[in-house]
């Protein structure tokens, strides 16, 4: 028995086939690229998803079945949530701030304007505002599910999770459409380059997160979270909400102003 509240984790491959796969699968992705072979990159995608499926089925045994998630675990926990959202913010920035230093002061190779010479925009009160519209709502559902959580409602909780899952995917099938109909492309100057990583990049999170909310709603209609016990939903909430910033960011700056 533990004479301190800390969780001293036991002995786990995960990490390392974890690392395995990863590194596997970015050499296959680069083989992809210039050989069009994709047998080693299936093979590493097929490394990391067994790995997320046993280390997720050893943290949630842990935390569920064997305690071990306190409430000083717990807090550690949130606050390496919040460290990794700000790691992602600093990302996005990352985007932005090439986005703008260049739309700020266009240079004489884009025609020194912005957009740039022959590029033809997006409407952003078209696709972009239905997007913006269907992410606002995921907010709402997955406040509406915390709430829920909270007053031990799980009947309401689960239905407010299928609703942020479906628009979720409801906002993926809409990105795809719009960029088989974009009238540019990632090749198109600085304005391509910058739009298609923000945008690309935000839709691969919106992927993440509804995966994650999904394996939440999963685990919810399991009874593994209670009251006061169910950090792995806040982190999915989180995750969300900023995503659904992300994408404001994006709107205004790139669709909207940017156009």
């Amino acid at each position: 028995m533990n004479n301190h509240p800390f969780h001293l984790v036991d002995k786990s491959p995960w990490p390392l086939t974890s690392s395995m796969g990863l590194m596997t699968m970015t050499s296959g992705t680069v083989i992809w690229f210039y050989k069009s072979n994709l047998t080693l990159m299936m093979i590493g995608l097929l490394i990391i998803l067994l790995t997320m499926f046993q280390w997720w089925r050893d943290i949630i045994r842990e935390s569920t079945f064997q305690g071990m998630h306190t409430q000083k675990v717990m807090l550690s926990m949130k606050l390496g949530m919040i460290m990794f959202i700000l790691s992602e913010i600093m990302f996005f920035s990352s985007f932005f701030w090439a986005f703008f230093h260049s739309s700020l002061s266009p240079t004489i190779e884009i025609g020194l304007q912005w957009p740039p010479y022959g590029i033809k925009t997006f409407n952003p009160m078209s696709i972009p505002m239905l997007n913006t519209m269907i992410l606002l709502s995921s907010g709402v559902s997955m406040t509406w599910a915390h709430n829920s959580i909270i007053n031990k409602n799980f009947t309401q909780s689960m239905k407010s999770m299928m609703i942020t899952i479906a628009l979720g995917i409801y906002f993926s099938i809409l990105q795809l459409y719009e960029y088989l109909e974009s009238p540019f492309t990632i090749a198109d100057s600085i304005f391509g380059s910058t739009f298609f990583m923000g945008t690309g990049f935000h839709g691969i999170h919106v992927i993440i997160g509804t995966t994650f909310i999904a394996i939440i709603m999963l685990r919810t209609n399991k009874l593994h979270f209670s009251k006061n016990h169910h950090i792995g939903f806040e982190s999915s909430a989180w995750y969300w909400h900023f995503v659904d910033v992300v994408w404001l960011f994006l709107y205004i700056s790139m669709y909207w102003w940017g156009s």
